[in-house]
């Protein structure tokens, strides 16, 4: 039984950070076709916490309860529709973002590596939500980057350094040591 103790320690942690996504969404700010949320932020800190294979379990859980119709997206939007509407690109964009975040880091207490892992999960969730944009709403590419990224800068950076900052005190202070689960 002690074997299988460390894999329903991650279990039970992808789990919380399934719920810490889905909060997320739930604190949104509406600034047009595509809220500001908080959702992204907790796809960041579990691809730096939970590293792989867990980040995308976690988030891949997120994606698939709001697929079955669960009111868990923005909003309290859930079902398939939602992945054809103008956050589709931005939700796939989680799932990859959770995949090149929990890689990259491989939950080692670096700073750099988290500047990369971050910078790349962000890169991917904002290319597939401005494709995403592009294609839903018919926009040309200046005007997805205009409604799609330009106004989530600050709050992506902003995100970005927070999610650093309580990894880099998670590590150590939750007992979450370099690929120790």
């Amino acid at each position: 039984m002690d074997n299988n103790m460390p894999n329903l320690r991650m279990m039970v942690r992808a789990a919380l950070f399934t719920v810490l996504v889905i909060i997320g969404a739930y604190i949104s700010l509406p600034i047009g076709e595509v809220p500001i949320v908080l959702s992204d932020f907790f796809v960041m800190l579990a691809g730096l916490l939970l590293g792989w294979p867990w980040a995308p379990v976690s988030v891949g859980m997120y994606l698939l309860l709001g697929a079955i119709g669960l009111p868990v997206f923005a909003g309290g939007t859930g079902g398939l529709q939602a992945f054809y509407g103008p956050t589709g690109g931005y939700l796939l964009g989680f799932g990859v973002a959770s995949v090149m975040i929990a890689l990259v880091t491989n939950k080692r207490n670096s700073w750099l590596a988290d500047a990369v892992g971050l910078v790349l999960g962000s890169v991917a969730i904002f290319t597939l939500g401005i494709a995403g944009l592009m294609f839903k709403l018919n926009l040309s590419l200046g005007a997805a980057l205009t409604a799609g990224l330009v106004p989530f800068i600050p709050f992506n950076v902003t995100k970005m350094l927070l999610a650093a900052a309580v990894a880099h005190w998670a590590r150590p202070n939750l007992l979450l040591p370099n690929n120790n689960p």
